[in-house]
């Protein structure tokens, strides 16, 4: 039996009436200029003919990779956490949609060094970076500013560098969460952060510190510890503050893993939540609403994030955009682990 030949895009051109640039701009989604009944014409073409284009052809025509790079840092477990779990879900599933993959990277300190972050765009193997748990320490990433390859720190920004970023309201989550503690009554308050060398800790503090200044109330240092943004850092932490000061009766953690690790530190005390100390997260996993109590947190849109940093990276890389910076809005997610500060006397 004579093998069948395979339908070329010369097939198409042909059967479509149309040039062969004319099918090469509509199968590569370059096709702004070309009509819309054109453009209908070729592709119900390719559907009857079962064209199946090249990825590869596609690629070296466009100019493209079609590969979209997503930088982590270098963690334990890294690509299990559920924060960056949820990120990555949600880029891949948009990138996708837009007939992209994912390339996934950690951003040890070898890869830094050798300048990989560069050599992915100098050998043309992705088409746009996403980097995410970016720290003010990742001075490396200079290399896209000013009109570098296109590039989008994803739910952080570096305030001494202007990068593309998209970020959720760091300050907002910090004063809903103040507001809503002080709102109940409390009084002798902290909070439990994940590093300081992340700028949205910063803003979350800030945030915090401002709620409290309203009503005349200042978050001293030693009230604003360190958590790891790990479950045993937020018991750990909680642990020390109430030994230190237990007249404590409200709690801010940076991310709903500490606050988790606080409420499990503060029962080991013999303390319950909240009855003897109120307890909010920041985050909004899904975790938050089945832990015990059920955590009351500042939610987050992570995945919408993620959705959102995919399609602005993919506006850099096609030209639609030059610049970047988005701040999206957070809201207060009222659960159990907070309420009224008991009544002492």
């Amino acid at each position: 039996m004579a093998k069948r030949r395979a339908v070329g895009i010369r097939d198409v051109a042909r059967e479509s009436q149309a040039s062969l640039t004319t099918v090469s701009l509509i199968l590569n989604k370059r096709d702004r200029k070309i009509s819309r009944a054109t453009r209908e014409r070729v592709l119900r073409v390719v559907r009857q003919l079962g064209y199946r284009p090249s990825r590869l052809a596609q690629g070296l025509q466009a100019q493209k990779a079609g590969f979209l790079a997503v930088l982590v840092p270098q963690l334990r477990h890294a690509f299990a956490d559920a924060y960056f779990g949820e990120l990555i879900s949600a880029i891949q599933e948009t990138a996708s949609r837009h007939d992209y993959k994912l390339l996934l990277e950690v951003a040890n300190e070898d890869y830094v060094a050798s300048h990989q972050h560069l050599e992915l765009f100098r050998r043309h193997y992705v088409d746009g970076l996403l980097c995410m748990g970016v720290t003010n320490l990742d001075t490396y990433l200079s290399d896209f500013s000013e009109g570098g390859p296109p590039m989008l720190v994803v739910n952080n920004y570096l305030p001494e560098l202007k990068l593309n970023h998209v970020k959720c309201d760091y300050e907002q989550a910090g004063r809903l969460a103040g507001d809503h503690l002080l709102g109940l009554g409390h009084r002798h308050l902290a909070m439990i952060h994940g590093a300081t060398e992340v700028q949205t800790t910063t803003d979350l503090k800030v945030g915090f510190a401002s709620a409290l200044a309203k009503r005349s109330l200042h978050l001293a240092d030693d009230r604003f510890v360190d958590g790891l943004y790990t479950e045993e850092g937020g018991a750990l932490a909680v642990i020390g503050l109430m030994r230190k000061h237990p007249e404590i009766t409200g709690i801010l953690a940076g991310n709903d893993k500490m606050a988790i690790g606080a409420i499990s530190g503060l029962k080991s005390l013999g303390l319950k939540v909240p009855q003897h100390v109120s307890v909010i997260g920041c985050d909004d996993m899904h975790q938050a609403e089945f832990c015990d109590p059920p955590l009351t947190t500042i939610h987050t849109p992570i995945y919408e994030l993620g959705q959102r940093a995919c399609e602005l990276v993919l506006e850099l890389i096609e030209g639609e955009s030059d610049t970047v910076e988005e701040t999206h809005p957070v809201h207060l997610t009222l659960r159990k682990s907070t309420c009224p500060p008991a009544q002492i006397g």
